[in-house]
């Protein structure tokens, strides 16, 4: 297990390596010049080439890089030659909007991400596996029928849909939840947990109706197979509990595609839930990506885009040691 463990993070390491320089070199060879967006508008062609000094963007592609990807582990000095500044550990550059060190930004918003992707996360889990498991145990019951309708329904509701809908019926119309507000980031802070859990409830359940839905599509069908399986009939042979059977023998063996499902979920979500920030106006990493995008903030938007990767590429490794607690036989691959 340990060189098992020992393969996927070497992998991890270079995937990250990779993500970081395809992502620097894309946003330093784009369209736009990094230069022209920090020097604002209405900007001289002097004024360019003098935030092309203070940026580095004067030194060689390499150089650049390295002097970048230095940041992630210690503390550099930005800015043109006699007017340098310090951008602390870890430095990922400075605002072009607000001069602001990129990851203060970050660490502002990823308590919001958080605590929208947990929250969602543990209600669609429950939801989704809970009702596949549900449907296969009663397959062909009315039911089951019940569960895979809605199911159908829910899969083909985008988020601004459920999300409005939301909005409108409990904060308008009922007045029984509370609008998002920006104020309480964590369960730790001095509203306390149950002001938390009402600030994000409507966003949880906007991504928990999408993401169930393909949830309960999935265990159903893994289920059902498995159910059918030899070994299962053999359990059931030998005169073990239903409940035996279900959970120890059934539900190990057909939750493999539910796991990887989560780790791609979660590595997404973490990266920023872009549609579901906007629309109730949480300022986590998909907000702040896209109000950096427009107004032209690179620092900010490639740091975001970096990070997005970075769950991504550990969700998978964490579905792959998963994989491997669950099925001994992933760990000979």
């Amino acid at each position: 297990m340990m060189t098992f463990i020992l393969r996927r993070t070497g992998s991890l390491v270079l995937l990250l390596a990779a993500v970081s320089f395809i992502t620097f070199t894309l946003f330093q060879l784009g369209p736009s010049d990094p230069a022209a967006a920090a020097c604002g508008q209405e900007c001289t062609p002097e004024r360019v080439a003098e935030a092309r000094v203070a940026l580095g963007m004067d030194q060689p592609f390499l150089v650049q890089y390295v002097d970048y990807v230095r940041g992630f582990f210690s503390p550099r000095m930005i800015g043109a030659p006699g007017a340098q500044t310090l951008c602390e550990w870890p430095c990922l550059g400075k605002s072009f909007q607000t001069n602001e060190n990129v990851a203060d930004i970050i660490g502002r918003s990823l308590p919001y991400t958080f605590s929208m992707a947990i929250g969602a996360l543990v209600l669609w889990t429950i939801t989704g596996v809970g009702l596949g498991l549900l449907a296969a145990l009663r397959k062909g019951s009315p039911v089951d029928k019940f569960i895979v309708g809605a199911a159908s329904v829910g899969v083909s509701l985008p988020i601004p849909v459920t999300g409005l809908f939301l909005l409108l019926l409990f904060v308008n119309q009922l007045h029984v939840l509370p609008f998002t507000t920006n104020e309480i980031s964590s369960p730790f802070g001095p509203q306390g947990p149950g002001a938390w859990v009402a600030n994000y409830l409507l966003p949880w359940i906007a991504l928990a109706v999408l993401f169930s839905a393909s949830y309960i599509r999935v265990t159903r069908t893994n289920m059902i197979e498995t159910f059918g399986e030899d070994f299962i009939r053999t359990a059931r042979a030998k005169g073990l509990a239903p409940r035996t059977v279900t959970f120890k023998h059934g539900v190990r063996a057909g939750i493999t595609p539910v796991v990887t499902m989560l780790g791609m979920d979660i590595g997404l979500l973490l990266g920023g839930a872009v549609l579901t920030e906007q629309i109730f106006s949480v300022p986590g990493l998909g907000f702040t990506a896209v109000h950096a995008a427009i107004s032209g903030d690179l620092p900010v938007t490639m740091a975001i885009t970096m990070l997005a990767a970075f769950f991504v590429i550990v969700a998978n490794v964490a579905v792959d040691l998963a994989y491997a607690a669950i099925d001994p036989r992933v760990r000979l691959q």
